[in-house]
């Protein structure tokens, strides 16, 4: 059976496809597609594994006449029409787990660059404008005892909160549903949004995309940050409303922004990177040697699973008895 993966991923996964018989056709590193020219990459796949980027719409499923399962390379799933999967009964896996810490560390990354002004400071050295120490060079924001609110607490916001507690933050969090356990555990607080963005010094969002959390932050949710709050959005990009972001930072609504996704990615306003007070990585957050690699791994396996044995992957998004 025939395997394809439109963009090189790590040899992790397509190696144990080689080794277990299946058919693998992989793209460049560097492949750009077009609805049009992906649909004719995978119009006779028995399985795909898709990078986040690439759109799995009606059209692009229903070209896939052999199609079986789709082995998304990321733990989210927003690119797939899961609806249209589902009426052709296909499989759709995701690789979760393994990218919680590398995305959380990320997550604090982005906190104490924005915070303590890492790249600006950076960039003033590669300038040759360091010119000796100064008691209000560049002065941040502390982290000891201040409030953090995590939005969003799966795996990622409580492995951002685990990582709070070593700055003996206070922590506060808005998720769809209470974690009791977990909240005894860290000693996190489970609040409304409203109060969380009032409250906290530092907020981090952790969602996912759909209809309920689409511009979640928009421009009253900013308003009601404190002057001197830092936002940081590892979720998606449209969570967060950009343009009224934007706002939000050249006003001073909030202190400033880290920010590893974008509303339109991979499209950044030109108004966005010209702002001082916000940091922007290119969506970088399991991007560890490791994290990959394994990424590449699960998402074979999930195939292997079920194209080779017949058996429901661990990792199953969407799953219809066959």
């Amino acid at each position: 059976m025939k395997v394809v993966i439109p963009r090189k991923i790590p040899n992790t996964g397509p190696e144990l496809l080689k080794s277990e018989g299946f058919e693998v056709v992989m793209g460049p590193e560097d492949a750009q597609y077009t609805k049009e020219s992906l649909i004719e990459m995978v119009k006779d796949a028995d399985a795909v594994i898709p990078l986040l980027s690439m759109k799995f719409d009606r059209e692009v499923i229903e070209a896939s006449k052999n199609l079986k399962i789709i082995s998304n390379y990321a733990v989210g799933y927003d690119n797939i029409d899961l609806e249209t999967a589902s009426e052709r009964g296909i499989v759709v896996t995701n690789t979760p787990d393994v990218l919680t810490d590398a995305t959380a560390d990320l997550t604090w990354a982005l906190l104490l660059s924005v915070a303590r002004h890492v790249v600006e400071a950076d960039k003033f050295v590669r300038k040759g404008e360091f010119k000796g120490w100064s008691p209000f060079l560049f002065l941040g924001q502390d982290f000891v005892h201040r409030t953090i609110g995590i939005v969003g607490f799966g795996r990622i916001g409580q492995a951002v909160a685990k990582r709070a507690k070593g700055f003996e933050m206070k922590i506060l969090y808005h998720s769809r549903s209470r974690k009791i356990e977990v909240e005894k555990k860290l000693g996190a607080k489970y609040v409304g949004l409203e109060k969380l963005l009032k409250e906290s010094d530092f907020v981090t969002l952790h969602t996912p995309l759909t209809e309920d959390t689409y511009h979640m932050i928009s421009e009253k949710e900013l308003k009601m940050m404190k002057s001197n709050a830092i936002l940081v959005n590892m979720a998606r990009g449209p969570v967060v409303d950009e343009k009224a972001l934007i706002k939000a930072l050249r006003e001073k609504w909030i202190y400033g922004a880290g920010l590893d996704v974008y509303e339109n990615e991979p499209e950044v306003p030109e108004e966005l990177r010209k702002l001082d007070n916000v940091v922007l990585l290119p969506h970088l957050g399991s991007a560890t040697y490791w994290t990959r690699s394994t990424m590449s791994k699960i998402a074979a396996e999930a195939i292997v699973r079920y194209l080779k044995y017949g058996e429901k992957p661990w990792n199953t998004v969407l799953w219809k008895e066959h």
